[in-house]
């Protein structure tokens, strides 16, 4: 009997949703991860459901608070890539039939904490249970500038790739967590699992974005993942320095130590920094805006006409050993 191949995550969103989509400009095709719903004469909602389920996106004994945490901030990091500020949201919680209240309220306690660190409030959801692993899903909804919203799909042949923070660090936080890293200090191994389990989106730099960036996305896949992702929505190839890929002291001192390590850090994902198209002309308007908002912003590439990336180490072609995380 032959075997059935099974489509991948992205062509299946391509082949059976994206044709439902096609009536609603604001869903952009499928192709960002924010959809753009007009709100009132002066702003637009930007709108984004993630789902994390225990052992595939948080280890299956986090701390609640933690978990609660990166709940609602992968979320916090779509609308900043859409350059909004976060407004409202959503909680969809399906709890294991063995749930305890004390996990509950922990939880809780960790959401409300966020929602003050990020001003953004609770306006409803679901509660279920379920015979499966806890699951949460949180829909977002940030407020844009009407008609400001920054999708993939802008870039323009020529445009600078730049990127916030660092790279690298959430998916060598995973392995650190599960101790996989031991050449490293344990003060680098700390660094590295909170970037895991606490991600910090850039809610202070995305807003200032719009009229900057020409498109942008957050860095949840991974970093060739994701700058393909706004290379192939904008019909352009991508091309990325691996040498000027910011990295954390920690993340540095993992790929001397082994230097197959870069798979994770491009591919590996969970960043939740944003990766922008930016023109030269607006070079140094971006550099005041990341300023402003006091985050660190690297140029690590450009896009041109083509399709496809590639990946150069001090200018010299390599091969992209992993080009990102996919469900399927």
């Amino acid at each position: 009997m032959a075997r059935v191949r099974r489509v991948g995550e992205f062509e299946l969103i391509a082949r059976y949703f994206a044709p439902l989509a096609r009536e609603f400009e604001g869903a952009g095709g499928l192709q960002s991860d924010n959809a753009f719903l007009p709100a009132d004469a002066r702003h637009d909602l930007v709108v984004k459901t993630d789902t994390i389920v225990a052992g595939v996106h948080f280890l299956a004994d986090e701390q609640p608070g933690r978990v609660a945490a990166k709940a609602l901030r992968v979320c916090l990091s779509d609308l900043a890539a859409g350059g909004s500020t976060p407004f409202v949201y959503q909680l969809s919680l399906a709890l294991p039939t063995n749930w305890q209240e004390p996990w509950v309220a922990a939880f809780a306690k960790g959401l409300a904490a966020d929602q003050r660190r990020f001003g953004i409030a609770l306006c409803g959801g679901d509660t279920v249970v379920t015979p499966g692993p806890l699951t949460i899903t949180i829909t977002a909804f940030g407020r844009v500038a009407r008609g400001k919203g920054v999708t993939r799909a802008g870039a323009r042949a020529g445009d600078e790739l730049w990127v916030s923070g660092t790279i690298g660090d959430g998916a060598l936080g995973l392995l650190a967590a599960q101790g996989a890293l031991p050449a490293l200090t344990a003060r680098q191994r700390a660094y590295l699992e909170d970037r895991y389990r606490r991600p910090q989106p850039r809610c202070t730099l995305g807003p200032l974005l719009p009229g900057i960036a020409t498109a942008m996305a957050d860095v949840s896949d991974g970093l060739l993942a994701d700058s393909v992702h706004i290379a192939d929505a904008s019909r352009l190839a991508v091309s990325i320095e691996r040498d000027d890929v910011p990295l954390s002291p920690g993340a540095r001192a993992a790929v001397a130590a082994d230097p197959r390590l870069w798979a994770k850090v491009l591919g590996g994902g969970d960043d939740y920094e944003l990766v922008m198209a930016v023109p030269v002309r607006r070079r140094a308007a971006l550099q005041a805006a990341a300023g402003s908002a006091g985050i660190r912003i690297t140029r690590i590439g450009c896009f041109a006409r083509g399709s496809g990336v590639a990946v150069t180490a001090g200018g010299r072609a390599i091969k992209a050993a992993r080009k990102g995380y996919v469900h399927f």
